[in-house]
């Protein structure tokens, strides 16, 4: 497993999302911890309801529950990088996305 396992928040909410749906859109899920925290800062602010979506989840690495309403697909906990997703910068613009050899 090769994610940090840290959040950072880098940018807070510029906007007033009290009683607003928010569509939350991730590349990837892996422990689920990203999820769970920017839902908790999210609820702070009482929106009417928070919806989360992601290219893709493992299911076996999830540390954190957490409740998608819309995933692309499911893999399995293998290192992936190419198409957006990078390794320290590495990767990101890659055309496709590709896996770990072992």
């Amino acid at each position: 497993d090769k994610t940090s396992g840290q959040v950072k928040q880098l940018i807070g909410l510029n906007e007033n999302i009290e009683g607003r749906t928010v569509v939350v859109l991730e590349d990837i899920v892996d422990s689920g911890l990203t999820i769970s925290s920017i839902n908790e800062v999210l609820q702070k602010q009482n929106p009417h309801e928070v919806l989360f979506a992601s290219l893709l989840i493992k299911p076996d690495s999830i540390k954190e529950k957490v409740n998608m309403d819309y995933v692309g697909m499911e893999i399995p906990n293998d290192f992936i990088l190419g198409y957006g997703l990078d390794y320290n910068g590495h990767g990101r613009n890659l055309t496709d996305i590709y896996s770990e050899i072992n």
